[in-house]
């Protein structure tokens, strides 16, 4: 149901949702601690992301020079409903005028090339960025023609010129947005459901290794910042921090972390039917098999036997744990009726079938070190 409101909620006109920065801080640091260069002399862009709100705005400039950055790009998807009124960006600086001649209407593009302690006062901080900008020296702040949308000309020139994209991008528009970095050929960090492994358009991708999870959310739970609380009354919105809880939202990306390649630990089959912690493999004492293909089912990813030389269905949430050298992603059924998307599937129902029912969708996945 949340995945579902936060979809419904990206599609609605007033709805907005922004990334924090701890949790942006926590992915990046992952990227770099398994590589300290990753960013290093790249062209970064931000290209859903209103810059006065933008928390990828703000961690990649106060962080520009020390990750190394060449170029920094950030455009908002909609039109800003903070713009010129500096709330965000510039603080509570009084000194800082309003700046004239960029209305409200307009979406607004930030190109960083330059970070310093352009005020002397010994600290860099938003304060010298947002001087930089007003100035347009060696920095840039200028609205955008269109709407900046990111499938306009205007917004995919812009593609064009960078290297990585980081962004929390519309849920509702999550195929096409993976698509058109794939076809342009960009690295990338970005939030999304979990759900969307299933898509058409992204499963191949994992399948391949040509995209995976990310570092991740703690305990699987994001929380955003919404200046729009009415739909979301009923547990989901929380009062006192003013955050909304969505689980099983995750980062997808194709820069490599240490954490893809931790091996997963895992029992036999004979220690998991006598010590799993789950009854249902316990009580049964054994491992179903499919009605309609040749693979067992796995229900839990730690019940994983580490001694099965076969194929195994899998939830998708096993994806934040998978070890690209531990195991082969061979295929995937779905539970919607669309279809079977791995390739591999020989049966006419898409769905994994058990004694005569169906079970939910699933990633089958077999050992490395049987091939």
């Amino acid at each position: 149901m949340a995945n579902n409101n936060l979809t419904n909620a990206k599609k609605a006109k007033n709805d907005e949702f922004y990334t924090q920065f701890g949790d942006i801080q926590k992915e990046i640091a992952a990227y770099l601690e398994y590589n300290p260069d990753v960013f290093r002399g790249k062209v970064v862009y931000c290209n859903c992301d209103d810059p006065f709100e933008s928390n990828f705005f703000r961690y990649f400039a106060l962080n520009f020079n020390k990750i190394g950055l060449k170029q920094l790009i950030t455009t908002s998807y909609k039109p800003s409903p903070v713009a010129n009124t500096q709330l965000s960006l510039f603080g509570d600086d009084k000194t800082l005028a309003k700046s004239k001649g960029r209305p409200k209407i307009n979406a607004n593009k930030f190109i960083i090339n330059e970070a310093r302690d352009i005020n002397s006062d010994g600290e860099f901080n938003l304060k010298d960025i947002a001087k930089q900008l007003k100035s347009n020296k060696q920095n840039e702040w200028t609205p955008l023609e269109g709407d900046g949308d990111f499938r306009s000309d205007e917004c995919i020139n812009l593609l064009k010129q960078s290297d990585i994209v980081a962004t929390n991008p519309p849920f509702s528009l999550f195929r096409e947005y993976v698509k058109q970095l794939v076809d342009y050929d960009k690295k990338f960090v970005i939030i999304g459901s979990m759900n969307a492994i299933t898509y058409k358009e992204v499963f191949p991708l994992i399948k391949d290794n040509k995209m995976w999870l990310g570092n991740g959310f703690h305990a699987g739970n994001a929380y955003f910042f919404t200046p729009n609380t009415r739909d979301f009354a009923s547990g989901v919105y929380d009062t006192k921090t003013g955050l909304v809880k969505f689980r099983n939202v995750c980062w997808f990306t194709n820069l490599d972390h240490g954490r893809r390649h931790q091996p997963l630990p895992l029992m036999t089959m004979e220690e998991n039917l006598k010590y799993s912690k789950h009854k249902e493999i316990k009580v049964k004492k054994a491992y179903d098999k499919y009605d309609n293909y040749d693979a067992i089912e796995v229900s839990f990813t730690d019940s994983i036997p580490s001694d099965y030389d076969g194929v195994m269905g899998v939830p998708i949430s096993f994806l934040d744990k998978y070890s690209p050298e531990q195991f082969e992603i061979v295929g995937m059924a779905e539970d919607n009726g669309k279809g079977f998307s791995g390739g591999i599937w020989d049966g006419k129902n898409p769905h994994c079938v058990i004694n005569g029912q169906n079970k939910f969708k699933r990633i089958f996945i077999k050992y490395k070190k049987y091939e």
